[in-house]
């Protein structure tokens, strides 16, 4: 009922609702009364020459089982929400019922993260309990976006490969994860130029990972770049601090070639990982940085 701008259609919705069980009682005792039509105990209809319509009362066991419908359902919206805005007698919610149960999990599953509380990531990393529930955490909460696999996809980072836009220490990692990043490329057309200058610029931001590019485009698109150098550094090398991509590597979050890159700086991007800090405990989010900084790292541990 949030969803209604003005308190008249709470009201509206709580009396079709009353109105429609008062109907069903008035409904019931209007059919259940029996009036005499015809001495043979019949309507007076008749179809297929011989097959009457016979003038029988409701069946009681019917009438009675009607009758606790109508009252099961008066005791429902009493209780529970559905009479327009009243939240019921009992409050339930079925957002009060998530957070109660998720509390409920997280008291149970104390116990087992305690045990992780003081381990280093060095040790978690190594740890096959940990791994485990740090693999069950990431499948229920990251792997919607960035897969199963973890490799991501267009527009959603890979986390396997040890390029990371804020920084891929176990703290920075944990830090995304509690509060979550909004990262901003602004529309840069204007500030560049004319259709052509962007042109330029896209392929000059190509050369700089050695990408097919036009040369001639991108020497003419370098003086340009200097706008783009704010965020993404005079060799483009990315700032993690604003989480600028670096363009030096290859990686291409969001498409690459000239028309992707064009695209960006024409358009612009907002892209959003939520935080979850509401969702997981302090204890859950530490196992499952641990979890995530593995995926990168695990080569380089494991010749140590």
């Amino acid at each position: 009922m949030s969803d209604f701008l003005h308190s008249g259609w709470s009201l509206f919705v709580a009396g079709a609702t009353v109105l429609g069980l008062v109907g069903c009682l008035w409904l019931l005792f209007v059919a259940s009364k029996r009036e005499v039509m015809a001495d043979d105990n019949t309507t007076g209809h008749v179809w297929d020459v011989d097959l009457k319509e016979m003038n029988n009362p409701l069946p009681r066991w019917w009438m009675w089982l009607f009758v606790i419908t109508v009252v099961f359902a008066a005791i429902y919206l009493a209780l529970y929400p559905g009479l327009g805005k009243f939240p019921g007698t009992l409050g339930w919610s079925s957002t009060g019922q998530y957070k109660t149960e998720q509390q409920r999990a997280q008291e149970t599953m104390a116990a087992v993260f305690d045990k992780f509380k003081s381990m280093s990531n060095e040790q978690l990393i190594k740890d096959p309990a940990a791994m485990g529930i740090g693999e069950r955490l990431f499948g229920n909460n990251c792997a919607g976006c960035h897969g199963s696999n973890a490799k991501g996809s267009k527009g959603f980072p890979n986390l396997t490969d040890g390029d990371w836009l804020y920084g891929g220490s176990p703290e920075t990692i944990a830090e995304t994860i509690t509060k979550g990043r909004m990262g901003v490329m602004p529309p840069m057309a204007a500030a560049v130029g004319t259709a052509e200058d962007a042109r330029n610029v896209a392929n000059y931001v190509l050369s700089l990972s050695d990408s097919p590019h036009n040369s001639a485009a991108a020497q003419l698109g370098k003086a340009k770049y200097v706008v783009c150098a704010a965020c993404h550094g005079p060799e483009g090398k990315g700032n993690l601090a604003l989480g600028a991509p670096n363009l030096t590597d290859k990686i291409w979050l969001h498409g690459w070639g000239e028309g992707a890159v064009l695209a960006m700086i024409s358009q612009g991007k907002t892209n959003i990982m939520p935080g979850f800090a509401d969702r997981l405990t302090a204890q859950q989010i530490h196992v499952l940085a641990a979890y995530v900084w593995s995926l990168s790292q695990s080569a380089t541990l494991a010749a140590k």
